[in-house]
């Protein structure tokens, strides 16, 4: 019986082994992929629960704190965490302009293992109208966790 060679055998055990390896991978991809988005629901909850507290402040825990943030409606691009505070306060200075808020239609996208795009629907119950549109966010995962860094909203009505 001929022998095959040591490094032909090796091979074979590699090749034969990759779909194990890979399906390891991926298990351990979308484990860590359900985590991230669980995580950006949670901040996302978390922001949707303090607007309807009138808690602006509360609200802006979902971004992140830096001079990165970037905020953009319509025809306006606000930069920095501060910058898009205190346009929310200015904007929502009542419980009656903020309403109460509630998003749908999430689509949570993990780009890599420190960033995530999530695509969803926004909608104010107010009792003189309705406002609603669509968002983007990129999330980044910070020391504090995932955060915002880029938000571009529209208003539909």
């Amino acid at each position: 019986m001929r022998r095959m060679p040591v490094c032909l055998l090796l091979f074979s055990v590699a090749i034969l082994a990759a779909p194990i390896q890979d399906a390891v991978h991926a298990q351990a991809k979308s484990k860590r992929d359900a985590i991230t988005i669980a995580a950006v629901r949670n901040v996302l909850g978390a922001q949707r629960d303090a607007w309807n507290r009138g808690d602006i402040e509360g609200y802006m825990d979902g971004y992140a704190r830096s001079a990165e943030v970037t905020f953009v409606s319509a025809d306006t691009i606000t930069r920095g965490w501060q910058t898009v505070h205190d346009r929310y306060k200015k904007n929502y200075d009542s419980r009656e302009k903020m309403g109460t808020l509630t998003f749908s239609d999430l689509e949570i996208s993990v780009l890599s293992n420190d960033a995530a795009v999530t695509i969803g629907r926004w909608h104010l119950q107010r009792a003189n109208d309705q406002p609603h549109g669509r968002f983007t966010l990129i999330f980044r995962r910070t020391r504090q966790g995932w955060r915002i860094v880029h938000d571009h909203t529209s208003n539909a009505s």
